[in-house]
């Protein structure tokens, strides 16, 4: 059935209105002041529908004026685009890791960053695995966690060591790092390697592999690692490296991040 003549002219404003906001964050990201006389170049629109368009946009509270007579996005988006996030992660994240752990046979976990801690929120693990328990909601010191230096993946030395302040670097793992400059140490390792190793760093016979998740902000938000008894992993570094990167990629890829 043929679309009335106001419903065309709905569908045509929206385009117009989706076009702009996405003229003016392209322009915000260059460093370019985003005026209307800016965005009308940038697409090659008259002026004056420009104008109207932002001034309907403004109302809306999708974009705010600035003060030089330039726009910016306002606040709602980042904020909508926050919670659609974090609603992926759980979602996509969950069915990312089932099917990690199918591929490989192993337990596979997502987990954040918390202070210096780090916490499991989704968990994927095999039918014949020997986990006892569950580690969802489980905080654990990230300095030697199985997902502490992929968490802090784009963090600078200055972060990580305000992250790490007032954090005692005692673990029964015997291969733990000592100190911030040894976590540093090993996480430029890791980032040259493209995903992160933890030999018996948590505890004596775990091994685990570890990549960041990153969101639409370019911000890494998570990481997921395959976790197992390093007698049955260690061998399989290499294969399990490159799944847990592509199965983090792919997660961060729905997230809306820009392909790395």
């Amino acid at each position: 059935m043929p679309m009335d003549h106001r419903t065309q002219t709905r569908l045509s404003s929206m385009g117009r209105g989706f076009e702009i906001v996405r003229a003016l964050g392209e322009l915000s990201e260059r460093g370019d002041a985003a005026t209307v006389q800016s965005i009308a170049r940038e697409l090659d629109r008259d002026r004056s529908q420009v104008s109207r368009t932002l001034a309907v946009l403004s109302n809306l509270g999708f974009v705010v004026r600035d003060g030089d007579l330039s726009y910016s996005l306002s606040w709602n988006w980042y904020a909508t685009a926050q919670e659609l996030t974090d609603q992926r992660l759980q979602t996509v994240g969950m069915a990312a890791l089932d099917a990690l752990s199918a591929e490989l046979g192993q337990a596979c976990f997502l987990s954040i960053l918390q202070g210096d801690s780090t916490v499991t929120i989704l968990e994927s693990v095999p039918a014949d695995s020997r986990m006892i328990g569950s580690w969802r909601g489980r905080a654990y010191p990230a300095f030697c966690s199985d997902a502490g230096r992929a968490v802090l993946w784009d963090a600078t030395d200055r972060e990580i060591r305000a992250v790490f302040s007032a954090t005692e670097f005692d673990s029964p793992g015997p291969n733990a790092p000592g100190s911030i400059e040894d976590f540093v140490d090993r996480l430029r390792q890791d980032r040259e390697r493209g995903y992160a190793i933890v030999d018996q760093e948590a505890e004596p016979g775990l091994y685990s592999v570890a990549a960041p998740v990153w969101d639409f902000r370019g911000e890494v938000i998570a990481a997921i690692q395959v976790v197992g008894e390093r007698k049955a992993l260690h061998a399989r570094t290499a294969e399990c490296g490159t799944a847990v990167r592509d199965a983090a990629d792919r997660l961060s890829h729905r997230l809306g991040a820009a392909s790395r």
